[in-house]
């Protein structure tokens, strides 16, 4: 069924245009073209009522394409009705009737009627359509950035769903690209004009000439003749061209897009109570003390008090059965038994904010809190290569006013206290002169900081001080908080998606890999394995190719991940290696490297380690002052081991120094210079 209705509709605009294009090159007979002429003023009319009534501007998203097909249709029409009363004198019913009964028969008359028809089209409609149609383009491009802005913002604060943001973002672009479409179009309303005055204008100069040359007429005869003709023949055209030019206007002036057009424009005019009465007594005023008809006056008056009357009643009723309805729903739904389905989905990453902290996040009060989140999860994306989950902000009348803490999955992993109208000063390090201030640590780090104030802002820099403001302070200490636990919000969702993305131009690796070799959550485990210590996963192609590599021999996720980071080294040396100078590391003793290899255990589900606690702790020892040593020269601590050994050292390290770099000999790039500071040994 739906198959044959596509093929009528193909078939039928086929059929309208090849029909425009063969009416340019093939006379056809008079009752044809009344066919046609009537067909046109039909689709006019169609237009012009479906443009009315239409709720919003998309609804007519084809109208640019559809200006084109009337355009090119009507011109092929006024061609051939010209064939005709160039060639026969006889145009048809319908030609002939315009000129006759809507010129009354006279060439004067039906002159005026089709020049003023003409000037309100040039003048009026298509000027006015034409120049609206241009701004409404240039306005809707100036603003869709802003509109998108504004996605984001609801998108993070939860007032709107993904499904409802693609749908928001994808409307944007129909609007710009209708409203650009439509900024063209109208020149074809404006071309189709021209050419119908230029035609008629033919008409009537060379049927004219046909008459006196081959009819035989005097002069004032043809002219007479073949002028009612020619006016006919114009205002057949031009009708139908009014009707497209003013349904272009009424579409572009449109002021609410998904409003109901004659309901809200019957309300706006006769709406008001008060300004009916004013205008009847106005014009009861009239009918009575001037000389104007009494009777028409008074009535008019008489009719705009009492509809006036009537209005009010019923806005009065409206508002009485507004309160009712409301009282009811009020009631029905504390009747309602509670839907707690919604109250089950725990939201990946929260951060919620006294209401001291309120205006950083509103964007009405000039808070741009609600754009940096947007930015966190493009930074994270580019750095990492993974998508960030929706980051909710919501206020929290129970903290502190300025106060704000930080959820991961519902559970509360850090919080934070700031000072509104005031900036963290934090020392670098160099700074020789201090300044006063309120003492205090920055959340992120947990660095030493002042608070100060704005006055103090441009000395504290001026003397070498880092200076942030609040919404900054917030931003960073949310982006670290995710980073470090980036990869435990990495569902096998979020994996399936990269595999997708891949699959569309790697399909080929992909299908070898999984289900094949690996499955999604296997996968899915070497990937978090990796954002657990801050390897990006952006390049997803060189991971893949790494595992369909090695899968076949080992399915333990983290042999596999030690594997992939190998297949890593450049991006790993580029991330904590400088490639032209000489880098401080820490190593580990070769005995040690032996113990903790001698003490791995293999099982079922993976290998571990099996090392005295006592001896642990005494590597551990050594580690903190070796870290302690690379610290004071101001570098970063970066233990190098051997590739077998670096898992598991790494896992043992992480109870007692947090964020540790441990890299294996095999994950650095041959161009890398080390210089051991320091050995650990116990």
């Amino acid at each position: 069924m739906n198959t044959s209705s596509i093929k009528i509709t193909d078939v039928g605009v086929v059929a309208y245009l090849l029909a425009a294009v063969l009416f340019f090159i093939i006379p056809i007979p008079s009752i044809l073209l009344d066919v046609m002429l009537a067909l046109n003023i039909s689709i006019a009319l169609i237009i012009l009522v479906n443009v009315l009534f239409v709720k919003e501007v998309l609804d007519m998203s084809f109208f640019p394409t559809l200006l084109l097909f009337t355009t090119i249709f009507r011109i092929s029409l006024n061609v051939s009705s010209t064939r005709l009363i160039l060639t026969t004198g006889s145009p048809g019913n319908v030609v002939e009737t315009f000129g006759t009964f809507v010129g009354g028969g006279d060439l004067v008359i039906g002159a005026i009627i089709f020049v003023v028809l003409i000037l309100i089209q040039f003048m009026v409609i298509n000027k006015g359509s034409e120049r609206v149609a241009e701004v409404s383009a240039r306005f809707t491009l100036d603003a869709m950035p802003g509109k998108q802005m504004a996605i984001d913002a609801d998108l993070n604060t939860g007032a709107i769903t993904e499904e409802e943001a693609k749908q928001r973002r994808n409307k944007i672009q129909e609007e710009s690209a209708f409203f650009g479409s439509m900024d063209g179009a109208t020149k074809y309303v404006k071309g189709d004009a021209t050419a119908g005055l230029i035609i008629t204008v033919i008409n009537l100069v060379g049927g004219t000439v046909m008459g006196v040359w081959r009819g035989g007429a005097d002069f004032a005869t043809a002219f007479q003749e073949y002028g009612i003709l020619t006016i006919g023949d114009g205002l057949v055209s031009q009708i139908p061209s009014l009707l497209i030019s003013l349904s272009t206007g009424i579409l572009v002036t449109k002021g609410s897009k998904e409003a109901d057009f004659s309901g809200t424009l019957i309300k706006q005019l006769f709406g008001i109570p008060r300004v009916l009465y004013i205008v009847g007594a106005v014009l009861a005023f009239l009918g009575i003390f001037t000389p104007l008809n009494p009777v028409l006056f008074i009535l008019f008056g008489a009719v705009f008090i009492i509809a006036g009357n009537s209005i009010s009643k019923t806005i009065g009723e409206e508002t009485i059965e507004e309160e009712v309805a409301a009282e009811e729903s009020e009631a029905e739904e504390i009747r309602r038994p509670e839907n707690v389905v919604s109250l089950l989905q725990v939201d990946p990453i929260e951060l919620e904010f006294g209401y001291g902290i309120i205006p950083l996040a509103d964007v009405n009060q000039g808070g741009d809190l609600l754009d940096r989140v947007v930015m966190i999860r493009r930074q994270i994306a580019l750095e990492l290569g993974t998508v960030v989950p929706i980051i909710r902000l919501r206020d929290n009348i129970q903290l502190n006013p300025n106060q704000y803490i930080i959820k991961i999955k519902g559970i509360q992993v850090a919080a934070g206290e700031i000072m509104f109208d005031h900036y963290m000063a934090m020392n670098p390090g160099y700074v020789e002169e201090e300044i006063t201030g309120i003492e205090t640590r920055e959340p992120s780090f947990d660095l030493p900081a002042l608070w100060i104030t704005d006055a103090q802002r441009e000395r504290a820099e001026s003397l070498g001080y880092t200076v942030v403001d609040p919404p900054s302070i917030i931003a960073t200490h949310l982006t670290e908080v995710i980073r470090r636990h980036i990869a435990e919000l990495l569902t096998r969702q979020d994996v399936q998606n990269l595999v997708n993305n891949l699959k569309e131009t790697n399909p080929a690796l992909v299908d070898e890999l999984t289900p094949k070799l690996l499955g999604l959550g296997e996968i899915q485990k070497v990937l978090q394995n990796l954002l657990s210590e801050g390897v990006s996963i952006r390049d997803l192609l060189s991971i893949f190719e790494v595992l369909a590599d090695h899968a076949a021999t080992t399915r333990d996720t983290d042999v596999l991940t030690e594997y992939v980071r190998q297949g890593l080294k450049r991006a790993i040396s580029s991330r904590y290696f400088e490639p032209n100078a000489q880098n401080t590391c820490i190593t580990l003793d070769p005995k040690i490297e032996q113990e903790i290899m001698g003490s791995i255990k293999q099982t079922e589900q993976g290998a571990y380690l099996t090392l005295d606690p006592e001896r642990i702790s005494a590597v551990m020892d050594s580690l903190s002052e070796q870290i302690t040593k690379v610290e004071e020269l101001g570098k970063i601590p970066i233990v190098i081991t051997s590739p077998i050994v670096r898992m598991y050292f790494k896992k043992m390290s992480e109870d007692y120094v947090k964020d540790l770099v441990v890299i294996s000999y095999n994950e650095i790039d041959s161009d890398v210079a080390l210089s051991s500071v320091g050995m650990v040994t116990a």
